[in-house]
């Protein structure tokens, strides 16, 4: 028994809780299909650290931190890598040229563990001699590899429904042509068996999705077959081509995100007049990411533990077979609630959206968007007709710079919400923005705070910055202004740090990950010469020319104090910093060894900022050395 199954007990006051709480239970099943030709492994492209690798190498380095990241992010996916075109064969309908590959107690689709990703990451290692690499299309031979992998991969997604689950195939090769070697008859009766193949395994649900690697001296040519067997065409076709014309590390990038598609946190009905109604699908755009939640295991079989509890009378201490009651006291009576009566009561609405009105673009303000909106673009699963209606809704509002106001009656927290048109924008290397609609969660009355009066008492004048001041100040923002900022540009270090340990222990790593923390000043960039005269013109325009004498003169016994205690660690830190040889720690990376108090000598003898942790001190410390 679920302690709270209804949700009766959610805490309302929280808008984000809804959002996350009701996302679609649907999951991943997917299926890396790697060619392990010769030609996989012969075939190799310069990479950014100048070193030669193969398509192979590129393959396996693309799927590592996806596997990596899923058990981060979704751990409830799971996920099966199967190579062809190998010498070795190993899968359930014992095919020739098919490898899955997979460890002890795991079943070949499963969700993946720290023993899968251990034993993967060295796979390329004892590939040739327990795998093997060979041909499985030839001439003077019936064996179709492809034809043979495509078969295993449906095998392997057979279990779940594709209601509740989304099921993919992605395939990494390098070869445009597979049936190249064959000709006349025997060529396209193979090919034709192949695209059925495909056929039969996409009418059951499945996608098929190519991650093609071109050659260096001949560019992957997606219309000689594969074309055919995905049924590429259009706008599909076109991104295709895109990604297989990609250098070495834009390709990387590519492949990373093909790894993972977006998937749709619920489904809505739009209700727009009239009785007509369309159907949308909902994605979340940029959202806090928070550590995993705790699961309690098992102390002896290790297995995930499930909460149930049960009441007892407390007058006999019988158990409850009944469900409580709940009761609430009116007129000296207990009125009896059951679960089912209350979760209805607090039930405001089904959870459609409903249109109300259009109202200029330039009555919404940047203050009205309190909680990470949600992204909707329209979809003709249930309801026919709903890319239709929405595409001219979306092109009028564009138009007519208007933005739609509408109600959300979400379940836990009803309220007005505006939908936003974004318009589609598309650059060489493919789709930047998409086009759909910006539901914007609007706040209530009560939401919005007035601004307070800095100064309640008018009769001192209350200080104003001059001319010259504010002129200085600008010219010191506009020094260090980040260019294209952007706040993916910034990693969460605490989060990276917790994920970095973690990975650490499940996969037995002598060396913890090195987490480069981005939110940190950049001393670099202060230390130029245009940004310290700004600052410089700053302070003494604000301060004036003799701002530290006269600081020092106007102080009381307080500020002489402080003083002979400023004095006393300093003259501390340059009796420690003469116990070190700082430049030999140095050199042997023996740092790392030291406390961050002693660290801290070094940094207060040279007048370096002493704040940080320790990685931040041995970086600054290090810069300071120039090393």
């Amino acid at each position: 028994m679920d302690i709270d199954p209804d949700d009766i007990f959610r805490d309302d006051d929280d808008p984000e809780n809804e959002f996350y709480q009701e996302r679609d239970a649907t999951k991943e099943m997917l299926v890396y299909l790697v060619d392990a030709s010769p030609k996989m492994f012969s075939t190799t492209c310069l990479s950014k650290n100048e070193k030669d690798v193969s398509h192979f190498e590129v393959a396996l380095s693309t799927i590592l931190p996806s596997l990596k990241t899923q058990i981060i992010n979704r751990s409830y996916d799971e996920v099966a890598i199967c190579f062809f075109n190998t010498r070795e064969k190993k899968n359930l309908q014992d095919l020739n040229g098919v490898y899955v590959f997979n460890v002890p107690e795991r079943e070949d689709l499963d969700r993946p563990t720290a023993r899968l990703i251990k034993e993967f990451d060295c796979v390329q290692e004892s590939f040739s001699k327990q795998i093997g690499s060979k041909y499985g299309i030839l001439p003077g031979t019936r064996d179709n590899s492809l034809y043979n992998a495509l078969w295993a991969a449906q095998a392997l997604l057979r279990k779940g429904s594709a209601k509740t689950a989304d099921k993919r195939i992605l395939l990494f090769t390098n070869e445009d042509d597979p049936f190249g070697n064959i000709k006349g008859v025997t060529k396209m009766d193979m090919m034709r068996t192949t695209i059925q193949r495909a056929k039969d395994a996409q009418d059951l649900g499945i996608s098929i999705e190519l991650l093609p690697l071109s050659r260096p001296d001949d560019d992957f040519n997606v219309s000689t077959f594969y074309a055919d067997l995905l049924g590429l065409e259009g706008n599909d076709l076109a991104e295709v081509k895109a990604l297989a014309a990609e250098r070495f590390e834009d390709m990387k990038d590519q492949l990373r995100k093909r790894m993972f598609r977006k998937r749709k946190v619920r489904r809505i009905n739009f209700i727009i007049a009239n009785g007509i109604s369309i159907e949308l699908n909902t994605y979340a755009v940029v959202r806090p990411t928070n550590p995993g939640a705790i699961t309690w295991l098992d102390s002896v079989t290790n297995l995930p533990i499930k909460a149930e509890r049960s009441f007892f009378c407390s007058d006999t201490g019988a158990l409850l077979q009944e469900p409580p009651k709940l009761f609430q006291i009116y007129k000296n009576e207990n009125i009896m609630f059951t679960a089912d009566e209350l979760s209805e009561i607090k039930r405001v609405s089904t959870g459609h959206l409903h249109l109300l009105g259009f109202k200029p673009l330039s009555c919404l303000k940047d203050y009205h968007n309190l909680r990470p909106s949600t992204f909707v673009v329209p979809s003709d699963e249930e309801v026919v007709g709903s890319t239709c209606v929405f595409i001219a809704l979306h092109r009028s509002m564009l138009r007519l710079k208007r933005f739609a106001v509408a109600f959300y009656g979400s379940s836990t927290h009803p309220q007005l919400v505006a939908l936003v048109a974004q318009d589609e924008i598309i650059c060489t290397r493919g789709q930047v923005e998409p086009p759909g609609m910006h539901m914007i969660y609007l706040p209530y009355s009560d939401d919005i705070r007035h601004i307070e009066e800095l100064h309640t008492d008018t009769t001192p004048l209350a200080p104003r910055a001059t001319e010259d001041q504010i002129m200085s100040a600008y010219s010191l923002i506009k020094r260090i202004d980040l260019k294209k900022f952007s706040v993916c540009q910034f990693a969460n270090p605490a989060l990276q740090r917790h994920y970095a340990v973690l990975q650490a222990l499940a996969l037995d790593e002598d060396e913890m990950p090195d987490v480069k923390d981005e939110t940190l000043p950049d001393e670099e960039g202060f230390a130029r010469p245009g940004v310290v005269k700004a600052l410089e013109e700053l302070k003494l325009c604000v301060y004036g020319e003799n701002f530290e004498q006269e600081n020092d003169a106007a102080g009381s016994g307080k500020t002489s104090e402080a003083s002979k205690k400023r004095k006393a660690i300093s003259d501390n830190a340059t009796k420690e910093y003469a116990k070190h040889e700082w430049s030999d720690l140095a050199d042997n990376g023996q740092l790392k060894e030291l406390t961050v108090s002693e660290l801290k000598y070094y940094l207060t003898v040279h007048n370096l900022p002493v704040t940080g942790k320790k990685e931040a001190l041995i970086s600054r410390i290090l810069t300071h050395m120039g090393k």
